[in-house]
């Protein structure tokens, strides 16, 4: 998948706009769904932005009261630790000021007419840049930009570093810890791996490891656990740097609902990579139903259905087990790709 692909897949047309460069939309050539895309110029400071070592990608949505704060603070540090960067302000159809908070700050400014999702919203910044590093950050003023360099001189030896906010979860609302810390646990079960941090909004990813799954990541919140399971699955290298979680300007778009949403999400993932942990242990309590069942009958001399069943039913769900390891071990190879989006200017 080419970078114009990639961004195509991203769907509607948005306008990027550059800090400070009056630089307007005009049509481009090129039809999406019998309509001409607005395809923005990109000004000489965008253009040297490109090869920028780190690419921070902000997604905003209604927080008006901290994103420019959040630019700020990013760029402050970075400049200050000497990394060479660009700062992506994704305004994700925010009906308050944040787009025009956003221009103010003198971040690169992608803006969406409608509201497409957390996942979506990221998806667009990283297609938009092409740094060797990708950095994503919350613009609600929970995450440290400070620990922002640590991350990046980790990021030479790991290919995803995650902020840990810690089991404290210090700042994360009460009601929404126990979901948080039975989500970690299970997705470590499954994973078979301990993860002290499943959806940090904080992360450094070297991009061939990040967009190798870019396909897979959804458009919604689930992005960061999805990016999660999909590198532990696949083996790649992920640490983790603590950080002290900030008390977030505004109100939390995790609803209750997301919940559900998110242990379905774990299961389904752990079946894609890695299906063995998902059917031989299904097969086994089956096996062992079946098997005890057995016993208990003989001691009746009367061999009942349900036995059996219990002992076939491990056999076909081990059968089964097999039969989507194989096709995942087929079909899961290693695809680094880049893209650009058709909604978003150069």
């Amino acid at each position: 998948m080419t970078s114009g692909a990639l961004m195509q897949k991203l769907g509607k047309p948005v306008l990027e706009l550059m800090p400070k460069t009056g630089a307007r939309a005009v049509p481009s050539k090129r039809k999406a769904s019998g309509q001409a895309v607005a395809k923005p110029r990109a000004s000489q400071g965008a253009l040297a932005a490109k090869g920028a070592t780190l690419a921070v990608i902000i997604p905003a949505y209604n927080e008006q009261g901290a994103v420019r704060h959040t630019v700020s603070e990013v760029r402050r540090v970075l400049t200050q630790a000497g990394v060479a960067h660009e700062i992506v302000v994704v305004n994700d159809g925010s009906s308050d000021d944040t787009r025009a908070e956003a221009q103010a700050s003198g971040a690169r400014v992608i803006h969406f007419a409608d509201n497409v999702g957390y996942g979506h919203a990221l998806k667009a910044g990283i297609a938009a840049t092409s740094s060797d590093l990708v950095a994503i950050l919350d613009a609600d003023g929970t995450y440290p930009a400070d620990a922002l360099p640590e991350m990046i001189a980790m990021a030479a030896f790991a290919d995803m570093v995650v902020g840990d906010r810690g089991a404290a979860m210090s700042n994360v609302p009460l009601v929404r810890r126990p979901a948080k810390w039975m989500l970690n646990g299970l997705a470590s079960l499954l994973a078979q791996r301990k993860i002290n941090d499943l959806n940090s909004g904080l992360r450094v990813f070297r991009r061939p490891a990040l967009e190798r799954f870019i396909s897979l990541l959804p458009d919604g919140f689930s992005f960061t656990t999805t990016i999660t399971l999909c590198m532990l699955a696949s083996n790649l290298r992920v640490v983790y740097q603590p950080i002290t979680y900030g008390q977030r300007v505004g109100h939390s778009k995790i609803r209750a609902r997301h919940f559900f949403n998110f242990i379905l999400l774990v299961v389904r993932l752990t079946v894609y990579f890695q299906p063995l942990r998902i059917f031989l242990p299904i097969g086994g309590l089956l096996f062992a139903a079946g098997v005890a069942k057995t016993i208990y009958d003989i001691t009746l001399m009367n061999l009942s259905e349900s036995a059996v069943f219990g002992i076939l039913g491990a056999i076909m769900v081990w059968s089964l087990g097999l039969l989507a390891d194989m096709i995942s071990r087929l079909h899961l190879q290693p695809n680094v790709q880049t893209g650009e989006d058709s909604r978003a200017a150069p």
